[in-house]
């Protein structure tokens, strides 16, 4: 039986006329500064009016001074907007593979150049007002590119201290038929090629505890399955379809300010599907359903053709896992990768290495992050959460698109994570969100009376119903990858260990970064995981960490004695 604490409901300011309605959402967001601007005087608006992005004391805009097609040249210009002094601002320029730089490049770094096309970047003393650098750029290909800049304090990381922007255009071949923005909801795969110079290699999460136990009705239209070996073809009359699915990304994790690690990882979990016309003048059907293989992104599609030689078959891929988690663009659509065409076929092929498109990378990115949550969310059934059952489940959505300005923060109101441009990069950010959207899921759609946290700081006081949300979704990102470490879509970190000598982060349990490691100390220290905790608050909902600590946990066996108080005291909380 849950427990449900009554709040005092929220102050409603009464409103005028007949019909008049309150839509009341809240909307937790994962823009934890580390310092109060100074005077709070800064309002430089990173994002759209309806995000939850907070105002800033920097600001960066990007644009061209016409779209080139290719082989012709363009002026970037590049304006960094400052309200207050910065000794150290960096300042960071990304072009796509279809631009490259050319001539004088106004001060900045010598570009370098990758996979990822080319980076320069300048460290500025900035002091009030706008600071312009501009640059020029000519078209080498065709197709969606998007140029980058970035500017970030570099002694402060903190999204207050920091902007981002974007140009998205698609180069054409010819004079004047480039067009504004990106269409790559559906593409094609990229180029199969060896890791581009500076590529690391991935970065495994370990599961902390053993995942929930797989019911026999967990299948691929449910939930991911567990890592499987590449499926045979079960009989000679079948023809099969094998290789695996991989993706190219920039990550924050183990980056910087002006220059994010590379890497090139598997896919896991997947759903794919194999299309087909048994002959050239048949309609397209599906021949093949499933995912790809859980940790290596390995793929084997295979059906019994109807005629002895199939016309074509290609492998589409969906960001879609299962019916657990999706990343749709800013339409409810799932981004898909499909190869090319296969043609004649009679018998097994293999397609090597499949790239996801690279305008849909941060898309894959974020699906491949959620599945590293997945394996270590803590729940006792097939779903994201033990207060729901299975074949009950309700999933985790992300939505994003190339230059989304609407973010970033999850919502009450669609239940959906939306993540600005650059989120993706940050995992620790895509799983901050994802935390908010499984207390949502743990407390069945109740919500606390948050206040005071609009703009909230990761290391200064908010309020303790502040400090138990937020830090309970930076918790869940710490539990998952194993650090206190947070990382931004820019690059920046700032590492979140503490004790009580620690200058720079408040005491007590209205500051969301002692309440975040508090929790990931009594989960590894104390509780043997975060299992038996997460299933204590899908029966009963907490406001505070006072609550959670104090109130529940004895109720539901866990330990809140001598060992537990030490590991809060250390943290600077006592009850």
């Amino acid at each position: 039986m849950s427990r449900i604490r009554v709040t005092k409901p929220a102050a409603l300011t009464a409103l005028a006329g007949v019909g008049a309605c309150l839509a009341i959402v809240v909307v937790p967001s994962a823009f934890a500064g580390t310092t109060t601007p100074t005077g709070g005087t800064c309002t430089i608006r990173p994002a759209a009016k309806n995000s939850e992005a907070p105002l800033s004391c920097l600001g960066v805009t990007a644009s061209l001074d016409h779209l080139p097609a290719v082989g012709e040249q363009a002026t970037l210009t590049v304006d960094v907007q400052a309200q207050a002094d910065v000794k150290r601002a960096g300042l960071s320029v990304q072009l796509p593979p279809t631009l490259r730089m050319s001539g004088e490049e106004s001060g900045l770094a010598a570009p370098t150049t990758d996979t990822f096309g080319q980076r320069t970047s300048k460290t500025l003393a900035l002091t009030p007002g706008t600071h312009t650098v501009e640059l020029k750029v000519k078209a080498v290909a065709a197709g969606p590119a998007q140029i980058q800049a970035d500017i970030s304090d570099i002694d402060r990381p903190d999204p207050r201290r920091a902007g981002h922007d974007s140009v998205e255009l698609t180069v054409g071949t010819s004079k004047g038929s480039s067009d504004k923005g990106v269409s790559v909801t559906k593409a094609d795969a990229a180029p199969a090629h060896s890791p581009g110079p500076g590529a690391r290699k991935a970065r495994p999460v370990t599961p902390k505890a053993a995942p929930a136990p797989v019911s026999t009705r967990a299948s691929a239209a449910s939930a991911p399955a567990s890592p499987r070996p590449t499926v045979s073809a079960r009989a000679s009359s079948q023809v099969c379809v094998s290789g695996t699915f991989r993706n190219r990304f920039q990550s924050a994790e183990g980056g910087s300010w002006n220059r994010k690690a590379n890497r090139d990882e598997p896919v896991s979990n997947a759903n794919i599907t194999l299309w087909g016309k048994p002959t050239a003048n048949s309609g397209t059907q599906k021949l093949a359903t499933g995912m790809t293989g859980n940790g290596d992104g390995k793929f084997n599609l295979c059906y019994t053709p109807s005629t002895s030689i199939t016309s074509q078959a290609w492998v589409e891929f969906q960001t879609r896992a299962g019916q657990m988690w999706s990343v749709v663009d800013g339409n409810g659509r799932t981004y898909a990768t499909a190869t090319y065409s296969l043609n004649n076929i009679s018998g097994n092929t293999s397609l090597g290495n499949v790239y996801a498109n690279e305008g849909q990378s941060r898309a894959w990115h974020a699906l491949d992050t959620l599945n590293k949550l997945w394996w270590n969310r803590g729940s006792t059934t097939n779903c994201w959460s033990s207060s729901q059952q299975d074949g009950h489940c309700t999933p985790i959505t992300v939505q994003w698109y190339p230059g989304s300005t609407d973010g970033t923060y999850w919502t009450t109101n669609d239940d959906k994570i939306h993540l600005a441009d650059n989120d993706p990069d940050s995992e620790h950010t895509t799983v901050h969100e994802a935390g908010h959207a499984l207390m949502g899921k743990l407390y069945k759609g109740w919500w606390p009376n948050v206040s005071n946290c609009s703009p909230h700081y990761v290391n200064r006081t908010s309020s303790t119903s502040c400090g138990w949300t937020e830090g309970f979704a930076n918790a869940v990102a710490f539990h998952t990858f194993n650090d206190t470490t947070y990382y931004w879509g820019n690059g920046s970190s700032l590492n979140l260990a503490n004790d009580r000598s620690t200058n720079g982060i408040d005491p007590g349990d209205a500051c969301e970064a002692r309440v975040a490691t508090s929790l990931v100390d009594l989960w590894s220290q104390v509780d043997g995981g975060w299992t038996k905790s997460n299933t204590m608050m899908s029966r009963t909902w907490q406001s505070s960490f006072r609550e959670y600590f104090v109130d529940d946990r004895p109720d539901y066996g866990l330990d809140s004695g001598s060992t537990a108080q030490n590991i809060l005291y250390n943290h600077t909380i006592q009850y």
